[in-house]
């Protein structure tokens, strides 16, 4: 046995044992330690174990591990190669837990350690001694059933270990289906945990079971309750002369959508008049909160959702169809309940007044994305399509280019970044893959949006109402100082300092570089610099947006920090309700935290789907040629993007020298410093290997 080994096999025995006094002799007895020299080995280990305190001497020649008796709550970190770790509450250094001090804790568990000496050389250590609250107990993946027993193979990269399922368990489940596995047992000297499976998905490789395994992989819900449907088709369409008469009614004021082809759940409508002074714009949103009462059963499924999640070929509603596509849907010819935003914009793009009421409104057309775009191009039939509110559309146009023009002075970032379009046949699979293009039709809406979603944070800011905003703060002093290694690296100037960037400066430079290449690159790394967006009860400003006052209000159908805003207005503005204010910031705190966590799941759900979808579409392309640009490198390779947004990994091994990582100018060098690989280079790559489930597509240089 070598020293690393018996230090090993020290430690795994001192910590088999936590509580008890171990002799020297039994030690040697226990760890079969039968030759002289290996007894030596033993005591020297033991001397350095004392000296770094991890252990103590209780007698002579008898030892115990060294716990201080210090206790910490905070966060369990599983991974699957054992490296776990705890996060403490209230922050703090990670502390190392290995596998056999874990007490079987699952990722993101709330949970008790005993902290130990620190050894030196050796990074700090804990073990779990109590399991407080678990943050999850389900896991999704693909079944292996034997004559007599059966494992869930799982996805998830946290967990190591297969479930094993007892066979009376396994709910009519076969060898290939997906399946969702509630772990019940995980007994202490076990390697598997033991599991039973809630749900059958599917078989794996469809389309809609792998979907759905996506979604209850980050515990999101992948079908409606009946129960909540059922009350949803039970709220009357019909909208009362008692309701009319205390809104203001719109009906008579030309209004249209505009939204992509295949929407179907329509949360805004514009209606807009020239005036004297410039332009009288109107956003009405759907009245969402007129329908759903806080603390209905739509209601908390509502909020236990907070947000529609849209992949590939599907939407996971917030709310149930019977609303989202129907009675709170603004679609046209026909009555709907909406609040209402008028803003006076004058002609230099800055809004002179605004008021929001209840109202009514009767949209007269649907219009899409694309059409309207072709309409401003001078498309003969979108403008006989649309020739009913071709001056409206064209008014909207001017007043949109002078509330972008003030959007630009004022600072706004325009991240240039590419989303993409997947493109699928009738079975789901994915046989396309391009950059979704942005149009003015859909600046327009944007920037109408943006503005009704100041003037209603100003609102709430002024008048005190309790609400929920969205909030972007400054960014990382460090990820920015990154960014300008990185761009001075590659030649382009940076006129800011990290700790004092203003979103004038973050413009200024992204719009500096001359490289379309370089740019996109660039701005993924400033993007990356950026804090994330999220939801506060305090007005805190939007960075991004160069704003001082900004919440989210235009999309309560498919958002619950809107319908929040909503029932505020409502209560405080519009009631003139004074009470409860404490109560509401309270209650607007805790859901904002709540609908933050909510989004960062539909996000990574979201990135996943487009992940596993691109990999579907390259799947029969091994072996072709493409071209694409290298968009981040790091010391294992380097990443390449076509322009369809399709990314693959060039790995390190691939390559046909020795390479130095140079982490400040994000290059790889070789060692003759002959070959240079760098960010927002041009390569030719060779479509190596795809691993649709991981969402994983490897490349290798032409």
């Amino acid at each position: 046995m070598k020293k690393k080994e018996l230090i090993s096999a020290l430690m795994d025995f001192f910590h088999s044992k936590p509580d008890e006094v171990l002799s020297l002799k039994y030690i040697f007895e226990q760890l079969h330690l039968t030759t002289h020299p290996l007894k030596m080995l033993c005591k020297d280990i033991l001397s350095d174990m004392l000296l770094d305190d991890y252990i103590t001497e209780v007698e002579k020649s008898k030892y115990k591990l060294n716990n201080h008796g210090v206790e910490m709550t905070g966060t369990f970190q599983r991974k699957s190669n054992g490296k776990n770790s705890f996060i403490p509450e209230g922050g703090g250094d990670p502390i190392f837990v290995a596998e056999r001090n874990s007490a079987h804790a699952m990722n993101n568990d709330k949970v008790r350690i005993s902290f130990y000496a620190k050894r030196r050389g050796c990074e700090a250590e804990g073990e779990v001694i109590e399991v407080l609250e678990r943050a999850n107990d389900t896991f999704v993946g693909t079944l292996e059933v034997g004559s007599s027993y059966a494992f869930l193979v799982t996805e998830n990269r946290t967990l190591a270990n297969d479930i094993f399922i007892p066979k009376e368990k396994l709910k009519g489940g076969k060898t290939g289906d997906k399946a969702i596995v509630k772990v019940i047992e995980w007994p202490d000297k076990a390697k598997n945990p033991i599991g039973q499976v809630i749900d059958i998905l599917g078989k794996a490789g469809d389309n809609t079971t792998e979907m759905h395994a996506i979604l209850a992989e980050f515990g999101l819900p992948y079908v409606y309750p009946s129960s909540v449907e059922k009350a949803a088709d039970k709220i009357p369409a019909e909208i009362s002369d008692e309701e009319i008469a205390k809104r203001e009614d719109f009906r008579n004021v030309t209004t249209f959508t505009i939204d992509p082809k295949d929407a179907k759940d329509f949360d805004d409508a514009i209606s807009i008049e020239k005036t004297q002074q410039g332009y009288r714009l109107y956003v009405h949103i759907a009245d969402v909160s007129h329908y759903v009462k806080e603390g209905s059963p739509i209601d908390q499924e509502a909020f236990a959702r907070s947000t529609s999640i849209y992949v590939a070929d599907r939407v996971v509603p917030m709310l149930p169809f019977a609303l989202s596509n129907g009675i709170c849907s603004l679609n046209p010819h026909v009555d709907r309940c909406t609040l209402s935003c008028v803003m006076d914009i004058d002609f230099s793009g800055r809004c002179l007044h605004h008021e929001i009421v209840p109202s009514l409104i009767h949209s007269n057309q649907r219009c899409t994305y694309a059409k309207v775009n072709r309409f401003l191009q001078g498309d003969e039939q979108a403008q006989k399509e649309y020739e009913e509110i071709q001056e409206l559309l064209y008014a909207f146009e001017a007043c949109a280019k002078l509330l972008q023009a003030r959007s630009h002075d004022r600072g706004t970032i325009d991240f240039n970044t590419k989303e993409p379009k997947l493109v699928l046949d009738e079975e789901g699979k994915c046989i396309d893959v391009q950059c979704r293009e942005r149009g003015f039709a859909e600046q327009m809406i944007e920037e109408a949006m943006i503005l009704a979603n100041v003037c209603v944070a100003h609102t709430l800011n002024t008048c005190e109402i309790p609400g929920i905003y969205r909030v972007h703060e400054t960014p990382d002093p460090k990820k920015v100082s990154h960014l300008t290694m990185l761009a001075h690296s590659l030649g382009i100037r940076t006129s800011f300092y990290p700790d004092s960037v203003t979103t004038k400066d973050m413009q200024q430079f992204l719009e500096s570089i001359q490289d379309p290449a370089l740019c996109d690159v660039l701005s993924y790394v400033a993007l990356r610099a950026m804090q994330k967006a999220r939801y506060d009860a305090n007005c805190l400003g939007h960075f991004g947006l160069s704003l001082s006052e900004y919440c989210h209000f235009t999309s309560p159908i498919r958002r619950y920090a809107d319908l929040v805003v909503h029932r505020m207005l409502r209560k405080y503005l519009f009631l003139q309700n004074k009470q409860d204010k404490n109560t509401d910031l309270a209650k607007c705190e805790r859901q904002a935290f709540y609908i933050s966590g909510k989004e960062k799941d539909a996000v990574n759900v979201e990135r996943q789907v487009n992940d596993y979808k691109r990999a579907e579409y390259m799947e029969d392309k091994i072996g072709q040629i493409f071209k694409g640009n290298i968009v981040s490198v790091h010391n294992f390779g380097f990443f390449v993007e076509l322009p369809n947004t399709v990314e693959g990994l060039v790995p390190i091994h691939s390559l046909d020298d020795y390479f130095d990582f140079d982490e400040v100018a994000s290059r790889l060098i070789s060692q003759d410093r002959k070959k240079v690989y760098t960010i927002g280079q041009k390569v030719k790559v060779v479509c190596e290997s795809v691993d649709k489930l991981k969402g994983q597509v490897s490349f290798v240089l032409k």
